[in-house]
């Protein structure tokens, strides 16, 4: 297959949510069959519901600025599905290649279908399924020293849960995902846990106590060490957090400064990645980083605090700059309850003071009406955009849940509509917030041209629906 081919054969197994099928014996069966990749490198493995996703790529940093050949797996992708596998070696940081991409995707279905014939398989293997042992296949040709895995969905029943990690992580649970992972917290949290291994050391981010509850009793029951960061800063000898308190339009808008120091080490950095939740999934990848230095690899306080500040991480409070438009935009993919706090929290300590128009898209499987209460008291303006997904929920029912809160909401029936209606509508002193989905955000990406967001061209008029 060519990479057309290959995306078009993928995306033929069906939406990864809408077909999500638990369990590991399809990736147990395909990893066996191919000499078992993931464990052909040492690895990091980090589950949690908010900012699993961040402390990979600030792991991912960390090695490199420790000089080692690093690879990165996540999910889900913005534009490209070739951004979910990226390999640093030195100064050099990119994706997989859409050739190499093409080839190992080839590969892996092969292989399925091979097992599917031979009735070693009853089904063929999903789209995560297939785009992780893709990684594992493509991480070790490239022979990797370290690979930095972030858990899909869960942990106990996810594709990247074959590996034999050094180091475990969990970040913050919440509630997100719950007709897969459970109604509970406890729930959830035991699905998380799942990725603790026997006798491997797991960092855990602080927790409400019935989520450490559930993780502490795993770890214990495997003999793995703990990790409470919690714990840990309350017996720090220094922990300071100093917030940039600057214009919405300067590129230091919400960065902080962590100072910290403990028993094992001294950190002073100012964090590449915007808000004060970073700090927690900077102190987290600090102490993956210290683990990871016990089991040999030579990672040192400078190369965490280096790859600290050179973590990049789009999507998530990214702040760009729009060449030819009045006004800056951020974007943020926050998808859940928990990750909507985070971002009224940052628009109200950092934009309270300038308008912010708001462009909400979401999912019809998340909890938008509860995500609308805690968002839209930080926005003056709100449009409501139809994302190009076919889980995308519908702007007028947006609509008609804000309204019924008492927000006058804007409609626009498409992400494009939606910008365009936000910058004709948003004061020179003001900033756009789009927000609700990371493929809101992706939509977004890709309707600009670049990654980076250095293209930007006006769209075509807006109808707005009111």
């Amino acid at each position: 297959m060519n990479y057309t081919q290959a995306i078009e054969y993928l995306y033929a197994r069906g939406h990864e949510m809408e077909t999500m099928n638990l369990g590991l014996s399809r990736i147990l069966a395909l990893t066996a069959a191919c000499g078992q990749p993931q464990l052909q490198y040492p690895s990091v493995l980090i589950a949690g519901t908010n900012g699993k996703g961040s402390t990979a790529a600030m792991t991912f940093a960390i090695a490199r600025a420790a000089g080692l050949r690093v690879g990165l797996y996540t999910s889900p992708h913005l534009v490209e599905i070739t951004e979910r596998m990226r390999i640093a070696d030195g100064a050099e940081v990119r994706d997989i290649s859409q050739d190499e991409f093409a080839h190992y995707a080839t590969e892996v279905r092969r292989l399925g279908e091979r097992l599917l014939a031979a009735g070693e398989l009853s089904t063929v293997p999903s789209l995560f399924e297939q785009l992780t042992l893709l990684a594992f296949l493509y991480f070790a040709a490239q022979k990797v020293d370290l690979a930095v895995l972030e858990v899909g969905l869960g942990g106990r029943l996810d594709a990247t849960n074959v590996s034999a990690p050094l180091v475990t992580a969990i970040t913050p649970i919440d509630y997100d995902h719950q007709r897969h992972l459970g109604y509970t917290l406890p729930e959830i949290a035991g699905e998380k846990a799942g990725i603790i291994k026997p006798g491997t050391p797991v960092i855990v981010a602080p927790q409400s106590s019935a989520v450490m509850q559930v993780i502490a009793a795993r770890a214990n029951e495997l003999r793995a060490p703990l990790l409470s960061l919690e714990e840990e800063l309350s017996a720090a000898l220094f922990l300071e957090t100093v917030v940039e308190h600057e214009d919405a339009v300067s590129p230091l808008l919400g960065l902080c400064r962590l100072r910290y120091t403990h028993r094992q080490g001294e950190y002073d950095v100012r964090l590449g990645l915007r808000g004060r939740y970073q700090v927690t999934n900077a102190l987290l990848a600090i102490h993956i980083g210290e683990a990871l230095r016990r089991a040999g690899l030579p990672i040192t306080s400078a190369s965490i605090n280096t790859g600290l500040q050179q973590a990049e991480w789009p999507g998530r409070l990214e702040l760009a700059t729009l060449p030819g438009a009045k006004v800056p935009l951020l974007l943020d993919g926050a998808h859940n309850p928990a990750g909507a706090q985070v971002l009224r929290d940052f628009l109200q300590e950092f934009c309270a003071h300038v308008p912010v128009t708001m462009v909400f898209g979401v999912m019809t499987d998340k909890p938008f009406g509860e995500m609308e209460e805690i968002l839209f008291p930080a926005a003056t303006t709100i449009i409501a955009a139809k994302v190009d997904n076919p889980r995308a929920a519908d702007p007028t029912e947006l609509a008609q849940r804000a309204e019924a809160l008492g927000y006058h909401v804007l409609q626009a029936e498409s992400v494009r509509a939606a910008l365009q209606l936000a910058q004709e509508t948003t004061p020179a002193n003001g900033v756009i917030c789009a927000c609700g989905s990371l493929y809101l955000v992706g939509e977004i990406k890709g309707l600009l041209g670049s990654s980076s967001l250095e293209q930007y061209h006006l769209l075509p008029q807006a109808v707005p629906h009111s």
